[in-house]
């Protein structure tokens, strides 16, 4: 099965952002022959603070994932927090994302089933990989095409997360394609005084063990400067280190 990677901005912070990552990501595409999926959040609902930058907004900020989609080729992934989401971002999205911690709640699940789009579940931080079988069952139940599952991490103690990457196999038992976030599993969760941070240094390595565990596809926030980047910064990868990232996977 030929590796899927799916990679982009946190958030949609400009339209230029979304471009200069997308011209990027289509010229890794070319070069490495692989599948690369466009991926950006019209609305960040989950922000440790109000006062934290969420997004467009799902108006706007479809539109401006649709004009990448128009102009560069990507597919699109987006995440939905709300049920009344899933329909206009399905409309345009062609992977819809649920969250890690929405990831049983079923009306959204069914939500994202009824638009025929693949759905991508991130694995909750308080869930086992085997545990993942029953939000499957709940989108495959209301008719979804394809469902793919996201490690992304287990909390570990406060402001924490550790990888078990057995997780890896337990869901591969469960569906075909199992993606490894590469990104958010290095977070320290609300650990920055109002606001998640992380350690991007680990990201390679968490690609690489992935890989040795089986997962059919790598989940990359990256971003030009990732220290400015209006959420998830301190996790966030370098842009311009993505190519050495994935020529160390294909290679390894």
């Amino acid at each position: 099965m030929k590796p899927i990677f799916i990679a982009g901005p946190c958030v949609i912070e400009s339209q230029e952002l979304l471009e200069c990552v997308a011209e990027t990501l289509l010229s890794l595409n070319s070069r490495h022959d692989i599948d690369i999926i466009f991926k950006s959040s019209f609305d960040k609902a989950n922000r440790t603070s109000a006062t934290s930058f969420r997004g467009p907004g799902i108006d706007k900020g479809l539109r401006m994932l649709d004009d990448v989609k128009q102009k560069y080729g990507l597919r699109i992934l987006t995440d939905i927090h709300e049920s009344w989401q899933a329909a206009p971002a399905g409309e345009v999205a062609d992977v819809l994302q649920i969250p890690a911690f929405l990831c049983r709640q079923t009306d959204l699940l069914k939500a994202a089933a009824s638009t025929g789009r693949v759905i991508n579940i991130k694995k909750a931080q308080f869930l086992s990989g085997a545990d993942m079988r029953y939000p499957v069952e709940k989108a495959l139940d209301a008719g979804a095409s394809e469902v793919w599952l996201t490690e992304r991490g287990n909390c570990f103690g406060y402001n924490n997360l550790v990888v078990d990457f057995r997780n890896i196999p337990d869901m591969l038992d469960i569906v075909p394609r199992v993606i490894m976030d590469c990104t958010h599993s290095v977070q320290r969760p609300g650990a920055g005084g109002g606001k998640t941070i992380g350690d991007r240094r680990f990201v390679p390595q968490m690609a690489l063990a992935a890989k040795a565990f089986g997962a059919t596809g790598f989940f990359f926030e990256v971003h030009p400067i990732p220290d400015e980047a209006l959420s998830d910064g301190p996790n966030i990868l370098y842009l311009d280190q993505l190519d050495a990232v994935i020529t160390q996977l294909l290679k390894s």
